[in-house]
């Protein structure tokens, strides 16, 4: 890696030109202080001609960058026959397809659509609900969720998150909804049969500090779930969708979800999320069990079916995989030259690297200097490229966060 950088970046990176009116918007975001306007590749572009590495993706979303040509041209065509949104009163074309697209690339064999990866987990706990009801009774109905865990911030995902500080305030939470240990031995006493419908798990916990749940753990919870008649949810919404180099990130494990929930990156930036049903699941779900107005409308799930294909590539997904390792030794060999960082962890283009002190300094320190990062906790830094990041790019960025850890 080189000492110098790759691209100039123009001066003025600590200058403050935010623009919020705090009258006009709810003061639930600690915006970065510069407006952006525009992007294009994996750079974006401020009010006042600086530039910055994004090596966020609008936090996993932006998965093919900005200004991307072909899905403006995606969104374009779906624009063409004037349908926007219609409601799921009636039927189009899009969203058909894209479920038929999805279903042909995982193991489920239904799709329900929604708007948001918290409305995709709440959607998935009612479904494991349902299911369990009838095939094992109004006391089959409680939903684990591990340590470290986030699924959102509506009041049953919220509750199945292992973050203190975003649930207090809301107490009391939804019932029925508990946290147990990243542990084998735990879940083998905490998964009752007669009690627990459902267990939900990110393959790779992102807000939780970018933890890889390796493959053979994920496989022991697969077989105890299956073996308990236990619903067994994969949360991939930010790692999933060639976030990890795999399409799915719990393909790397060989297994199958009962329910598998996505969103971010679906499509391309639009609000999307979707929940993805095995048979058996599916068949106890009936006519107003659940619903959404705007959740797969054709403009959208058009677009999402551009972006699926694209993230589907096989030679994208290859890159991912080589790059992400690469990406995880060059991040390693940073952190044992550095006097503040305790640690490396991720996959692909996910990665945390612990710091001893708040990880907020850094992703300061990261944007006075041209990168964006975020954060994922008090002590882990976030690194969430877009997947068509070149090795270039990778290594501009790399390069500014070794002078920002120094």
């Amino acid at each position: 890696m080189t000492s110098t950088p790759l691209v100039t970046i123009a001066p003025g990176h600590g200058g403050r030109a935010g623009h919020d009116t705090p009258e006009a918007l709810l003061g639930v975001y600690r915006r970065a202080p510069m407006e952006l306007v525009r992007g294009k590749g994996v750079w974006l572009f401020d009010a006042d001609g600086n530039r910055y590495l994004d090596f966020t993706s609008g936090i996993g979303v932006n998965a093919l960058g900005y200004g991307d040509e072909a899905l403006a041209g995606a969104m374009r065509e779906a624009m063409s026959g004037g349908l926007v949104h219609v409601s799921n009163l009636f039927r189009t074309a899009p969203g058909r397809e894209l479920a038929a697209a999805l279903l042909q690339r995982s193991s489920a064999a239904s799709v329900f659509f929604c708007n948001s990866g918290a409305e995709a987990n709440e959607g998935a706990f009612k479904f494991a609900r349902r299911w369990a009801r009838d095939h094992g009774g109004v006391g089959k109905h409680e939903i684990l969720a591990l340590r470290g865990s986030f699924h959102g911030r509506l009041f049953a995902s919220l509750a199945a998150t292992d973050r203190p500080s975003y649930r207090i305030p809301f107490r009391p939470l939804a019932g029925g909804v508990s946290i147990v240990e990243r542990d084998v031995g735990v879940l083998e006493h905490a998964l009752d049969e007669e009690t627990v419908a459902a267990l939900i798990i990110e393959p790779v916990q992102g807000e939780g500090g970018v933890r890889v749940l390796e493959p053979e753990f994920l496989r022991a919870v697969r077989d105890l779930t299956r073996e308990r008649g236990i619903a067994l949810i994969l949360d991939e919404v930010q790692c999933g969708l060639g976030r990890t180099g795999w399409l799915f990130a719990h393909e790397r494990a060989e297994i199958e979800p009962d329910l598998l929930t996505l969103a971010k990156p679906l499509a391309g930036g639009l609000p999307m999320g979707a929940v993805l049903l095995s048979r058996q699941i599916a068949a106890t779900i009936q006519p107003g069990d659940h619903a959404t107005t705007f959740g797969g409308g054709p403009f959208v799930a058009a677009v999402a079916l551009h972006v699926l294909t694209r993230l589907a590539d096989d030679d994208l997904l290859s890159r991912v995989r080589t790059q992400g390792a690469w990406l995880g030794e060059v991040l390693s060999g940073i952190a044992s030259r550095s006097a503040v960082c305790r640690g490396v962890r991720g996959i692909g283009y996910m990665w945390g690297v612990d710091v001893k002190i708040p990880s907020t300094e850094i992703v300061s320190r990261a944007l006075d200097a041209g990168v964006l990062l975020c954060s994922a906790g008090e002590h882990t830094v976030r690194l969430l490229p877009p997947l068509v990041a070149t090795q270039e790019e990778l290594a501009w960025g790399l390069d500014v966060l070794t002078g920002v850890l120094r």
